[in-house]
């Protein structure tokens, strides 16, 4: 086992840990990480709900494009295609729109429970 280290170590740095250092021994799992609070449960709400709204703006332009630019191909195929991919392009705007809004709306309720009284843990 000695051998297989020294064909990985280099000569010319120095281990990265220490195999005397205490440190490397303590265990990360059983660190406590701080919790969330109201501030984060609220930037986090913000920051989504100006992503659904900046979403809703580009799938009203999309759909506005789309409506303004006809598909125009003789070939069936290409006009298969191209309504797909008119398709596809809608449904992600929207998608996308959707998917911040209600994630801004759950941390939203989130932030409010967190400021009710009786949610705190007991020490």
């Amino acid at each position: 086992m000695k051998e297989s280290k020294d064909l990985f170590k280099s000569t010319d740095q120095e281990p990265l840990v220490n195999e005397n250092d205490s440190s490397a021994d303590i265990d990360k799992e059983n660190s406590p990480l701080p919790e969330k609070g109201p501030i984060n449960f609220l930037s986090g709400a913000v920051t989504s709900l100006l992503f659904a709204w900046i979403s809703l703006i580009i799938s009203k332009k999309v759909v506005i494009y789309f409506a303004l630019h006809q598909i125009n191909y003789s070939s069936a195929i290409a006009q298969s295609i191209a309504s797909g991919f008119k398709t596809l392009i809608t449904g992600m705007c929207f998608l996308a729109t959707f998917t911040f809004g209600f994630i801004g709306l759950g941390l939203t309720i989130v932030f409010i429970r967190s400021l009710l009284p009786g949610n705190q843990a007991n020490p």
